[in-house]
């Protein structure tokens, strides 16, 4: 067999980083985990080649060469993941197809062959099965959350490493929070399934061993799911790893803010490098808080918490939401103000959606208050919920948000913040590598010389450098995200 495995564009988002990669010369932020993992799962007498639409072209003849074309891809990629399987129709070539975006909405996708959905450690076994004895069936599912030790080594080997400015990596899956708008527990549980200690440096080692040195995402939906496991095998085992090889990783991932409440746990991550965070704080609002579900963030100084990781040595990235039923004339200004005190400078704010099959999309339907499908994106005033405040107010208020927090000045106010709050890490190192200094560069010309509101980046510039000679670099990392959020504010 000649598998081609494809992984669909990613459209131009808060989340994609686009404008920011030019500047490290990188194409993607991080690659198709689900995609190389799949490849890991089929025979290995296969021969296989990777596709990533983000950072490469894909050729009638590179379709022609497969038996098979799988594909995967979320729900914000679907208009590329539709384009691609329009190509293969096209062409004669069968396609199989996965992932998010086919496991909860794979009604209303025409021109698949097969669909292997939910987690591959269970259905694709099905499939290969059937195709061996002649019998494929239409659709592969499964209710089953598998354990993850059955997954394999992701085979990173397919990857073209230089076009991404990270690796992926993911150790558990699932959440014991149930938030009414998440789509984690449904498509990956509420009990946290980790994977075995050997299996996780197993695979370290195998991306190290590849030559990978930098940043590595590890993508769990809440890493710190399983807090026990965490502190005794895993943590303590990642910083001798890691200080062992002088800390060629330095780990970005998702959690929940309680993580501010277990001192161990935080130190522990940070003393592993696993210190660039993101979280999603919501809404400071109590009863929007109620509303959704989000027991973890309620009766919470949430402020509080987060300078408290950031004094301790964690970057915290937050997501926010507008559009909740509890939400008021004054929730902009409270989300406005939140973001401002709190010193989160990656502050992602979108419009409540309810993805498909969610306890949200479920109660909403009933209500009659649905729109259009789910599309993944909850930005350019996107959202298939018919809001309990006018989309009139509520668009002028999401808006007055993006704009406030990405204009200039607000924006690097908010660095000079967090630099002032933060902690450096005792294992950062202070060599700038020579991919950093190309990027320093074209920073000092784009945002420095070209853009406007330069004079509030020089301000910044030159308080960081004199005030917090060694996070500098910080700094400048945040002067190019902020550059690319604002061209994605400008669209909005």
């Amino acid at each position: 067999m000649n598998i081609l495995l494809v992984y669909p564009e990613t459209p131009s988002t808060f989340w994609s980083f686009k404008e920011a990669l030019n500047f490290v010369s990188k194409k993607s932020a991080e690659p198709p985990l689900g995609l190389i993992t799949v490849a890991a799962l089929l025979p290995k007498e296969w021969k296989k080649r990777l596709i990533d639409l983000n950072v490469s072209k894909m050729k009638d003849e590179d379709i022609l060469w497969a038996d098979y074309l799988f594909l995967s891809g979320m729900n914000v990629q679907a208009h590329s993941f539709k384009d691609v399987i329009r190509r293969a129709n096209k062409l004669g070539v069968k396609v199989i197809a996965g992932g998010p975006y086919a496991t909860t909405q794979f009604q209303d996708i025409l021109g698949v062959d097969h669909f292997i959905l939910n987690e591959g450690e269970v259905t694709i076994p099905l499939f290969l099965e059937d195709l061996k004895n002649g019998v494929l069936k239409h659709v592969y599912r499964s209710d089953e959350f598998p354990p993850v030790q059955l997954a394999p080594v992701p085979m990173w080997e397919l990857l073209d490493m230089k076009k991404y400015a990270s690796m992926s990596i993911q150790y558990s899956r699932g959440c014991p929070y149930d938030c009414e708008f998440c789509s984690i527990t449904m498509l990956n549980g509420r009990k946290v399934r980790a994977k075995s200690k050997e299996q996780f440096f197993n695979e370290l080692d195998a991306l190290y061993k590849l030559g990978w040195r930098g940043g590595v995402s590890i993508v769990d939906d809440n890493f710190i799911g399983n807090k026990r496991k965490l502190k005794d095998e895993i943590l303590p085992e990642l910083k001798e790893w890691q200080m062992k090889r002088k800390y060629p990783f330095n780990f970005i991932t998702e959690v929940t803010i309680t993580v501010a409440d277990d001192d161990e746990l935080m130190q522990k991550m940070i003393d592993a490098a696993v210190h660039s965070i993101f979280i999603g704080i919501e809404t400071p609002d109590e009863a929007s808080l109620t509303e959704c579900g989000k027991k973890q963030n309620m009766k919470k100084d949430l402020i509080h918490a987060v300078k408290k990781l950031q004094k301790n040595g964690m970057i915290v990235s937050g997501g926010f939401i507008v559009g909740f039923d509890n939400d008021s004339s004054d929730t902009f200004d409270k989300q406005i103000a939140f973001i401002k005190e709190s010193g989160i400078v990656s502050a992602m704010v979108g419009l409540l959606n309810a993805p498909t099959g969610t306890k949200l999309y479920n109660r909403l339907q009933k209500e009659n208050r649905l729109l259009e499908q789910w599309s993944g994106n909850n930005m350019d005033g996107a959202t298939n919920i018919i809001p309990k405040m006018s989309y009139s107010e509520l668009i002028k208020g999401y808006s007055r948000i993006i704009d406030s927090i990405y204009a200039p000045k607000a924006y690097y106010e908010r660095v000079k913040l967090f630099l002032s709050e933060y902690k450096l890490p005792v294992w950062k190192s202070q060599k700038l590598s020579k991919e950093e200094i190309t990027a320093f560069l074209k920073l000092l010309w784009r945002i420095g010389i070209l853009e406007k509101g330069k004079k509030y980046f020089w301000k910044m510039f030159f308080y960081s450098i004199l005030k917090y000679p060694k996070k500098f670099s910080t700094a400048m990392t945040f002067a190019v995200y902020g550059f690319h959020f604002r061209r994605i504010a400008e669209r909005i």
